[in-house]
């Protein structure tokens, strides 16, 4: 069974330069969290942390796969995950987040624990709309029924008129008393 501490790095000893960790993700991991938006998964993690003076930067690179309910039939189904994503963590006077990707940590702080961030990246990268991949056709189907067409006012003019600028077609009398009121 995955602990939290699994995860955690230590940045009091690091040098400054490039360090590389990895970790792997599994149904354990996923009991860490609870199961309200993952039911579980086999991923891998490569953490390339690179530490300065002033700031640690974290480049995640996840791979794998995530055991979701599908929305419509409620089966279990695999969604392949891939992503990257970048976390700075500046030295400052508290411990609190600044902005998404942007995190301030005490200069006495010794380890960093990415386990939270590993998995919100992975929640973050889901569909909104989990389906079974064997309904993915049929609502890219559903989904061209559902395109609007915009157009501007400007551009129906244009195509109203010919060359000389004049309407092909017969306008309301009571629309054309509205223009002259510019």
């Amino acid at each position: 069974m995955k602990k939290l501490k699994d995860y955690e790095i230590g940045i009091a000893k690091l040098s400054n330069k490039k360090h590389l960790y990895e970790f792997e993700m599994d149904d354990s991991f996923f009991d860490l969290f609870g199961k309200e938006i993952l039911q579980g998964g086999n991923l891998k993690a490569k953490v390339e942390l690179d530490k300065t003076e002033s700031l640690l930067t974290l480049t995640f690179a996840i791979q794998g796969d995530v055991k979701l309910i599908c929305d419509r039939s409620l089966e279990e189904f695999e969604q392949p995950v891939d992503l990257q994503e970048v976390v700075r963590m500046r030295f400052g006077p508290e411990n609190k987040e600044l902005d998404d990707d942007l995190w301030e940590i005490t200069p006495e702080t010794q380890h960093i624990n990415v386990a939270q961030h590993l998995y919100d990246f992975i929640a973050l990268s889901l569909p909104m709309k989990k389906l079974h991949p064997r309904f993915l056709e049929e609502q890219d189907e559903d989904d061209d029924d559902d395109i609007l067409i915009y157009s501007s006012r400007q551009a129906d003019q244009e195509a109203g008129s010919d060359e000389d600028g004049n309407d092909d077609e017969d306008t309301d009398p009571r629309w054309d008393a509205l223009k002259n009121l510019n």
